[in-house]
This record gives structure tokens, sequence and C-alpha cells, in this order.
């Protein structure tokens, strides 16, 4: 399929012509911009009460592994209810889990802000692949590229403000104030999703839904069947699984900001200022995913074929990065190799999301998308605990960044040669 190339007033059209997908926007702004004042928060916390880099590796795992295993019931559950509700009930109870950490004051309620960590990522397993597959039936078929584009550099714009306000906000107003923030963006978020009216077709194709499916197995199944009947599919759902080995960034970042460029001076103390050195690296990845989609959708938005070429130059500009940034001098330096990292990496994962919307029909988004995000999940927990592990056992932080650019090379070479499959006849209509 042709698209247009993704000029500033296509975003700025879609924004104000589509108040369903304003709602949704301003409503993932709200809840992301809690989510990275959350963030820097809880990795400071951990820092502090542990001083293992494990800790903050544990935690990471726990915001991302236990989709893996709920992928399959979450995909059930956004294929067979309404997905509007799904994403409003998962986002009040997120509101009532941060509140949580209010508890945690010592390092023998350490405990208690993983079981929050582990409670929260199970919610967000049920809201995202609700949220990504809502945006196919809100948005028409040539503003995919658009809205998808426009979602991630609004996470990305998150990202570099909220990581670079919050660890403001934790230094100066203390963390407290930062959960209470992010439980009221949860609730804005769902008040927001609330407004929305669209109409949800695929309760339409199915019976009325029973807690007995979630034991029932014949629907994952045959999401399987779907996926893998395919191989321009599977070869796509199978991207972001690739893009999981940037995962040790959740470490690298924190660990780096901390102890190889903390912004110290005499006011700020040493534990201050690596928090600031920590936003600050963590804001120049958000830069970075900001402007890798906004490059990328305008000179290669056009068709197919330039998305899946702007996907093999995204893995190579994240691993050209990440081997910069193990040997960055300065933190100038690191960070714009954060930046050229992540600009690949965000790329990667909106022409990937966009080139799936695209494959997948509307009765089966749900289970697709869920396993899209549990195969991110499973890798990028599998990296980011490893490089805690092996930092705390002696590895450096410089050696491992440079293990994750040459490890990211893997997927982007595998993706060169899946290529071939695009030449094959298509299935159907739909590839």
């Amino acid at each position: 399929m042709r698209l247009n190339p993704v000029s500033p007033g296509a975003y700025w059209r879609l924004v104000r012509d589509n108040r369903n997908f304003r709602l949704l926007w301003l409503a993932q702004i709200v809840s992301e911009l809690g989510d990275w004042f959350y963030a820097i928060a809880i990795y400071s916390l951990l820092l502090e009460l542990t001083g293992s880099a494990k800790a903050i590796a544990l935690a990471y795992v726990l915001q991302v592994l236990p989709q893996v295993f709920v992928a399959p019931a979450a995909g059930v559950v956004n294929d067979r209810m309404s997905r509007k509700r799904v994403m409003i009930l998962t986002d009040l109870a997120c509101s009532v889990i941060v509140l949580g950490m209010l508890l945690v004051r010592s390092p023998g309620m350490v405990w208690l802000a993983y079981v929050l960590l582990l409670l929260e990522t199970v919610m967000w397993a049920f809201f995202e692949p609700g949220r990504s597959a809502v945006v196919p039936v809100i948005a028409r078929e040539q503003e995919l590229l658009a809205a998808n584009t426009l979602a991630s550099m609004t996470w990305s714009f998150n990202l570099a403000v909220g990581a670079s306000l919050g660890g403001l906000v934790a230094a100066f107003l203390g963390r407290d104030s930062v959960f209470l923030i992010n439980a009221v963006s949860f609730v804005a978020s769902a008040a927001l999703i609330r407004s929305m009216c669209f109409r949800e077709t695929h309760l339409g194709q199915v019976g009325p839904f029973r807690l007995r499916e979630l034991t029932d197995f014949s629907p994952v199944l045959e999401g399987a069947r779907y996926m893998v009947q395919d191989r321009r599919r599977l070869a796509t759902l199978l991207v972001k699984g690739g893009l999981g080995l940037m995962g040790t960034n959740w470490v690298l970042l924190p660990i780096f900001g901390e102890r190889v460029f903390p912004v110290a001076t005499a006011r700020l103390g040493l534990r201050r200022g690596g928090m600031i050195g920590m936003s600050l690296l963590m804001g120049a990845r958000g830069v970075g995913a900001l402007l890798g989609p906004l490059l990328a959708g305008y000179f290669l938005g056009r068709e197919g074929r330039r998305m899946r070429l702007g996907i093999l130059l995204g893995f190579l500009a994240a691993a050209v990065g990440y081997l910069a940034l193990s040997a960055a001098p300065t933190l100038a330096w690191a960070c714009a190799a954060v930046v050229l990292a992540h600009a690949g990496g965000s790329t990667i994962w909106v022409f990937s999301t966009t080139l799936l919307q695209q494959q997948t029909e509307d009765r089966y988004r749900g289970r697709v998308f869920s396993a899209d995000y549990a195969f991110y999940c499973l890798s990028v927990s599998a990296v980011s605990y490893l490089a805690g592990l092996s930092i705390d056992m002696g590895l450096g932080v410089r050696t491992m960044a440079a293990l994750t650019g040459a490890a990211t090379l893997a997927p982007g070479l595998l993706w060169g040669m899946a290529q071939r499959y695009w030449r094959e006849p298509a299935p159907d209509r739909r590839q």
C-alpha cells in the first residue's frame, strides 16, 4: 500500500478533526508524563535502599516480563470485550496501585515495591493491546502512519520532559509528590477515554464473553494459527522482539547517570546529582525517540517497502549509538549517542506497528498485538536482568553498552534476510 509522507500538517489535521483520536492522545499525554516522573522516582528509590544495579534490573523485569504470561488472556479479553472498558478499568486500577508506593520507606519494604510493579504491569498488559487495536478503528487507513508516529513522538516527548522534570521534582519536592502526580494522571486518562465514542465492530462478531474462556485455549490457538499463516506477518510480529535487545538501556542509563556522569555540585550533592544525570540521559532517550519517527515518517513513510527499509536503518542506528555510548568521554557525548540509538529504536517501533496494523484483521488485533508486546517484553526482560546481574558481578557499564550495540546488529541482519518474503505472491489482499 502507498502512503503519503507524514507532514507536520497531517498531525495537526488528525488531532483537530478526529475527536476520538484527540481524546486518546490526550489520555496518553497525561498518563505517560506521570509514568516518567514515577520511573525516575522508583529507580532512585531502589538505588538508595539497595545500592544494587540488580535491583533496578529486577524492577524493570517486573514491569515487562509478566506481560509475556498475561498476553494470551489479554489478547482474548481485548478481542471479546469492549476495549474501551478494558482501558478505563486498567487505568483506575493503576491509580490505586501506584499510591501503594507511598508505603515503601525502608529496605525491609522493598518487596512491596516489587509487588506493586508486578500488579501495574499486569494492568498495562491489558491496556496497551487494546489501545493499539483501537487506533485502526478510530483512524482512517491513510491516517494510520500519522497516528502511530504521533503516538510514538508523544511517548518520546513525555519521556524527554517527564524524565527530566521527574528528576527535578523528586530531588526538590520528594518522591511522595511524584507518586501522587502519577496516581492522578491515571484517573485523568480514564476520564478522557470514557469520553470517546466509537463503534467496536469486533464485538458484533463474537458472543458474550465468559470468564471460563480464559482457560479455553482455542481462541489462543486460533490466533497463533493466524499469526504464522503468513511469513510476512510473522516476520513483522517478531521485529519488536529484536528491538528488545536494546532493553539494557533501562539499567545502563540510570547507572551511567548516577556513577559515570553525575551532575554534582556543592548544593546538590552526589545523590541528587546522580538523579539529575540519570534524568538527562533518560531525557536524551526521549529526544531521540521523538526525532526518529518524525524524520523517518517524512522521508520513508510513503509505502511498505520504504518502511521496511526504515526498520533496517533503525537497527543500524541503534547499534552505532550504543557503541558510541560505550566510548563517551563526556555527558554531552553520551546524550548524543543515546539520541541516535533511540531515534533508530523508535523508528523500528512505529514502522513495525503500522505494518502490523495493516496486515491484521480487526477481530485478531487484540491477540496479535498481545503477542507483539509479549515478544518484546520477553526479550527486554532477559537482557535487562542479565545486564544488571553482570554489572553487579564486575562487568563494566561501558562494556555492557558495547555488547548492546553489537547484539542489536543481529535482528537487523535477520530482518534484511526476511525481505525476500515480500517478493512472494501475497496470500490475501491485505498483505
